[in-house]
């Protein structure tokens, strides 16, 4: 799972075919903190859907652009178009199912 910036968002999320997940996030959010081996678990398990995770501290113009009240917040891309949101820590097993309906 590789990080990203609001520079590198529009070549590697907008303009990517296929499905993108990213997973907004900071440090000093515990439930955020939580999330992240199982974000990490799912990369490994899931390998046609290309995961980043984005620190909303030190990019914050992206998540205010799709109007993130609220992290951890997963949205997921496909063909460069938001097609759903998740809000809030989630278990494996739900991520696993959201995202296996995508593909």
């Amino acid at each position: 799972m590789l990080s990203i910036k609001d520079s590198d968002f529009e070549s590697e999320v907008l303009n990517s075919s296929g499905l993108v997940l990213v997973d907004f996030w900071a440090e000093w959010c515990g439930p955020c903190r939580q999330l992240l081996p199982t974000m990490e678990e799912i990369s490994q398990e899931l390998p046609n859907i290309r995961i980043f995770k984005m620190n909303v501290d030190e990019a914050p113009l992206t998540p205010s652009n799709y109007g993130l009240r609220s992290i951890p917040s997963l949205l997921l891309f496909k063909d460069g178009k938001l097609v759903d949101t998740k809000v809030g820590l989630q278990p494996k097993s739900t991520l696993t199912s959201w995202l296996n309906s995508y593909l």
